[in-house]
């Protein structure tokens, strides 16, 4: 055998072996990766219950429900994008910012009944800030075009998705 064809053979085992490690790898972490979903998404998609994904959104107006279950604060309320929405359990203490009409980020898993059941819930920050997800699900339904301003916060509950002839730019406050 000659150097050059060693060479070659030894350069293609280790690429094997690489391949190897890196399938091994993302094999091992599929469990542990979790998927950001809109509400538009879940209802195209078919998401199998009880599989850990998050899905973002702004919490309707009017949805909130609280309950006491024993010493645990059971809540519901709405996720929206705009063009969906979907149900949504919590029990536990919600964060401080958390409020109808502001971005979320749930994770958690879907129930065989079509609800989604939380595990953590997480809200935006300040007056600025919006989630990625959340603002690419705007986005995508027509709410928000990247060269605009993001719409405020007191108005993600009353938009309405931009018609396909209409235009799309309104005027801001």
């Amino acid at each position: 055998m000659t150097r050059k064809r060693r060479r070659m053979w030894i350069v293609l085992l280790c690429g094997l072996g690489l391949g190897t490690a890196a399938a091994l790898t993302l094999t091992a972490f599929e469990d542990s990766i979790v998927f950001f979903h809109s509400p538009s998404d879940l209802a195209e998609k078919q998401v199998p219950p009880g599989r850990n994904i998050r899905i973002g959104g702004l919490v309707e107006a009017g949805s909130v429900s609280r309950a006491t279950d024993g010493d645990r604060m059971q809540t519901a309320f709405r996720v929206t994008d705009g063009a969906a929405s979907l149900r949504v359990t919590y029990r536990g203490i919600l964060p401080d910012l958390f409020r109808e009409g502001q971005g979320v980020v749930a994770e958690g898993a879907l129930a065989p009944d079509g609800s989604f059941r939380a595990s953590t819930v997480l809200a935006r920050h300040d007056e600025t800030y919006m989630p990625p997800e959340v603002a690419d699900a705007l986005k995508r339904a027509g709410h928000w075009q990247p060269g605009e301003p993001p719409p405020p916060a007191r108005e993600w509950n009353t938009l309405q998705p931009a018609s396909a002839g209409a235009d799309t730019r309104r005027a801001t406050n």
